[in-house]
């Protein structure tokens, strides 16, 4: 029994070491654990709301203290069928520990990918003349997703007037990867619509 216990652990251990050695190097190495998870902000499924104990990396940590726990009873000559009892409750802990960890840590992660789309509505100030009529390109500054940043801009067709730099603009659509269509600010009291 000596023997199966430290395969358990020797095993535990030399995937958790693999996934440490090909995570330094980039290689994903098991970074989706279970369906329906993805890392960043795309989704985060259902699956990470219950403990991952199907996941490679709490298998692993499992599987390792399994092992560990079960030689240290041995060791401590507890039976068999205790050093077994000994064996998988420290290996669920890990496990369920492992998960609970990595939730954690999906929950906080974020690929901070700047999603144009978000700027429509958003204020935003001319610091490179936008010519009228979609004549040409300015440029505006605006916060997106808490990052102050640079996007080409046009008027519409039928915004016959430049509008100057320094001006305040509202995003009313999104043009192309990295250009906005603005309109001037409206005035107090003014509705304006930035649904097309």
């Amino acid at each position: 029994m000596t023997t199966f216990f430290l395969a358990c652990a020797a095993i535990g251990a030399l995937v958790l070491v693999a996934q440490l050695v090909l995570g330094a190097f980039g290689i994903d190495g098991g970074h989706h654990d279970a369906p329906g998870v993805h890392f960043g902000h795309a989704e985060v499924g259902h699956a990470t709301d219950a403990l991952q104990l199907l996941g490679v990396r709490p298998l692993a940590a499992g599987a390792l203290f399994f092992g560990i726990a079960g030689f240290a009873a041995l060791a401590a000559r507890l039976p068999g069928w205790a050093a077994l009892g000994v064996g998988a409750g420290a290996g669920l802990a890990a496990a369920a520990s492992v998960a609970a960890l990595m939730r954690t840590l999906l929950r906080l992660e974020d690929d901070g990918t700047l999603q144009i789309g978000g700027a429509v509505g958003l204020p935003a100030t001319v610091y490179l003349r936008v010519p009228g009529g979609r004549q040409g390109v300015g440029k505006v500054l605006l916060t997106l997703q808490n990052r102050i940043v640079e996007y080409q801009a046009v008027t519409s067709q039928s915004s016959p007037h430049d509008i100057p730099t320094g001006a305040s603009v509202i995003v009313v659509d999104v043009v192309g990867p990295d250009t906005v269509e603005v309109a001037p600010t409206p005035s107090d009291g003014e509705i304006f619509d930035v649904t097309h």
